[in-house]
């Protein structure tokens, strides 16, 4: 993996398998840039390229903001035109995190609004310390969330809530967003990373195949016929038989005493 300073705006760590992004712009509360969403989809390449790294976690850094927004300041005197390539590329951030075949983890440790929010939302579970709060709040400033806010909220929290929370642009708080299904845990800031990282060792145990085939399945369901997804699921369960993980998973269980696997991805 290259050196942390391949990057301005991003540091990450390696924790065992986990791989630890954050987004280091705390005095712009780290807010989405150009060059930050270019370098997260750099980095989500090299980390699913590296065998190494079996789960990512995504967090911003100081205490107040996860990303509080996309730049507004660079934002503000863009054209038509230069506002398309903007949100081209910040997609581009979503469909990547999604495709890779890696679980990540969204540590939202402050403000998730706007393009924060979006990110979250485009990783595969959101855990928030209690002091979180989330919003899509672009209506105020004239315009629509652009990075999959419309979307991807309404497939998390039902489109009733979505509309709502888009069309008023109101944010809530760690424990509205749990109720709501926008976050899937809360805990409290200072355990926020190490619960993190239980989950993400608990993952890591696991079958890599295995669990990339949970995550593609999962979301490529979403938008198939239950007839089409269970026929997808049938395929991929039969496919696993082809894999050392499989043979391994089920010689360790088989083992007297039982074992633990050692998984591979092979």
């Amino acid at each position: 993996m290259s050196d942390k300073t391949s990057y301005e705006t991003l540091r990450f760590e390696k924790q065992g398998t986990l791989a630890i992004v954050t987004i280091d712009r705390e005095k712009a509360l780290n807010a989405l840039s150009s060059q930050v969403m270019a370098e997260l989809v750099a980095l989500a390449i090299e980390l699913e390229a590296d065998e190494s790294v079996r789960v990512v976690a995504i967090t911003g850094a100081g205490t107040k903001a996860f990303v509080a927004g996309a730049d507004i300041a660079e934002m503000q005197s863009k054209t038509r035109e230069e506002a398309s390539t903007f949100v081209i590329a910040g997609a581009k951030v979503g469909t990547t995190i999604e495709a890779s075949k890696k679980p990540w983890i969204a540590a939202v440790n402050g403000f998730a609004f706007g393009g924060g929010c979006e990110l979250a939302l485009c990783c595969d579970f959101i855990y928030a310390s209690d002091n979180a709060q989330f919003g899509q709040p672009e209506v105020k400033l004239g315009v629509i969330p652009g990075l999959g806010g419309t979307q991807r909220l309404a497939r998390r929290v039902g489109v009733a809530k979505a509309k709502e929370l888009a069309m008023t642009g109101d944010t809530v708080n760690a424990q509205e967003a749990l109720r709501i299904g926008l976050a899937d845990a809360v805990f409290p800031a200072a355990e926020l990373m190490a619960k993190v990282t239980a989950v993400a060792e608990r993952i890591s145990a696991n079958g890599p195949h295995a669990v990339a085939e949970v995550k593609r399945l999962v979301h490529e369901g979403q938008s198939l016929s239950l007839e089409a997804a269970l026929a997808a699921e049938q395929k991929s369960f039969a496919g696993c038989f082809a894999t050392a993980d499989q043979k391994e998973g089920m010689a360790a269980f088989l083992e007297k005493p039982r074992r633990k696997a050692n998984f591979t991805g092979k």
